[in-house]
């Protein structure tokens, strides 16, 4: 059984879909209809710089309204957003 592919609006191509819709609701719809799982993957692991760049408290209403701005930039605005003033941790040999 091969992977639906959908047209991704962030990787700008034919890519694998997610599996299920990964929030509810619109936001979750609009997601599952236009990102696919590496763009979503490709999120995740911004998200989490973000969380932990700020040391974010997901509780806080505050951090969820940031998270989800960013997320729309992410994935349909085109942005690579990044924490401000990251800089990524040089590999050690």
């Amino acid at each position: 059984m091969t992977d639906k592919l959908i047209y991704c609006q962030k990787l700008k191509k034919d890519a694998p879909a997610l599996k299920f819709a990964p929030l509810p609701g619109e936001a979750g719809t609009r997601i599952i209809l236009n990102i696919s799982a590496e763009a979503w993957q490709d999120w995740i692991k911004r998200q989490t710089m973000f969380i932990n760049e700020y040391r974010l408290n997901l509780l806080d209403d505050e951090a969820k309204v940031f998270l989800k701005e960013q997320r729309e930039k992410f994935l349909f605005g085109n942005e690579d957003v990044k924490p401000s003033g990251y800089t990524p941790q040089e590999k050690l040999d």
